[in-house]
């Protein structure tokens, strides 16, 4: 049976730094202290079997209006079995991120799960702006 839990203390972050910094498109070369940074000022959920990690999926916002889902995986040994989908129903379930205005994410992979759950492409792209550096981790910054 799989367990999603949000306490920071079971996650295995050899795990996830492992996972984003070797086998993610999003955060290749991305180093542990900069993960476990990431961890610290987020809201994560963990998805465990047997106590061992099997999924994970961060939220950074500021529980009133925004919220930005990142970091979501699954490794490849536990996939097809609905995990993704414990990790999203949790995620939308906690109550910090109720009635928020905006919640929003970045997938190049998952569309279609995350358009089950209602995101779409954004409503105003002209107005959206970001500055982007996709190859920051591989540079040593």
């Amino acid at each position: 049976m799989t367990e999603i839990s949000t306490d920071r203390a079971r996650l295995d972050v050899p795990l996830i730094h492992r996972f984003l910094s070797e086998e993610s498109a999003w955060a290749a070369g991305i180093g542990l202290p900069l993960v476990q940074k990431a961890i610290d000022n987020s809201l994560c959920f963990g998805a465990y079997e047997n106590s061992a990690q099997v999924g994970f999926a961060r939220v950074i916002s500021d529980f009133a209006s925004f919220a930005y889902l990142c970091d979501v995986f699954v490794p490849a040994t536990h996939r097809g079995r609905g995990i993704s989908r414990m990790l999203i129903d949790a995620v939308l379930a906690h109550p910090e991120l109720q009635n928020l205005r905006r919640f929003t994410l970045v997938s190049s992979s998952a569309r279609e799960l995350y358009r089950q759950y209602g995101w779409t492409a954004l409503n105003a792209p002209e107005a959206h702006m970001e500055r982007f550096a996709p190859d920051i981790y591989r540079s040593g910054n």
